[in-house]
């Protein structure tokens, strides 16, 4: 059994302005995501970012929104922006401008969507409703809390991928990872020394101990000592 997006994830929407073709193609949401995962995400026309401990498919937003004000958020494609607001109030920075000593939204790389502006501009206005780091239709799932590496090898084939997971996935939701080198990764049974896996279960949960940091520690390079699933072929070809 898959475990399911995260409560309030969902697939972005985009308005009904936007031209079919300047929409991504649809993907799977996962519960889970890595920073390497956003950081694939790094353009105008495929945009995620994360704070704290929150991604976003900001995509949609930036579909109706072009011009400078844009500019920010596409520079910040694919990185964590949790510096951008308070941490007490989840709203954006603010800081007293020097010149008019007036407070103001911190705009570190400049004035972005949704920030008014420092005084009376023609072109403002408010008629967008709820800002979008409060709007959560851009909400896809959370930032891992931290990540550890397995490999896997298969039996069949001899072929070995090791890939970066969150530590708070599954088994069934790294296999849901691994279909990109194996297509028919559900034909095989997951084994650790030997063992079955539960699949509904983590690597920790399964016996498989993240000791990253005790081999740094001792001074031991971990990349020497990545754990190791071996998949067993079930001689059946229809879960593809």
């Amino acid at each position: 059994m898959t475990a399911g997006p995260q409560p309030g994830a969902s697939q972005p929407v985009f308005a009904s302005t936007v031209s079919k073709g300047d929409i991504p193609k649809e993907y799977k949401l996962q519960r889970f995501y890595t920073a390497a995962d956003v950081a694939k995400h790094n353009s105008s026309h495929d945009c995620w970012v994360s704070y704290f401990g929150s991604v976003y498919d900001l995509t949609p937003l930036l579909a109706e929104y072009t011009g400078p004000l844009a500019q920010p958020i596409i520079e910040a494609a694919g990185s964590d922006i949790s510096f951008w607001f308070d941490e007490a109030t989840k709203q954006p920075k603010t800081h007293v401008d020097p010149v008019t000593g007036m407070e103001e939204i911190y705009c570190p790389w400049g004035r972005y969507v949704h920030v008014p502006p420092q005084g009376p501009e023609s072109g403002w206005s408010t008629s967008f409703g709820t800002p979008w780091w409060e709007d959560r239709r851009y909400y896809i799932g959370s930032r891992s809390a931290q990540t550890r590496k397995v490999s896997i090898v298969n039996l069949l084939t001899k072929q070995k991928n090791t890939l970066e997971v969150p530590i708070e996935e599954t088994v069934e939701e790294i296999r849901e990872r691994y279909l990109l080198h194996n297509a028919h990764a559900g034909s095989y049974t997951w084994k650790r020394l030997g063992k079955p896996m539960n699949m509904e279960k983590t690597l920790e949960q399964n016996g498989m101990k993240d000791e990253t940091e005790e081999f740094m520690r001792l001074g031991i390079d971990p990349e020497d000592h990545t754990p190791v699933i071996h998949l067993y072929f079930n001689d059946d070809l229809t879960e593809a």
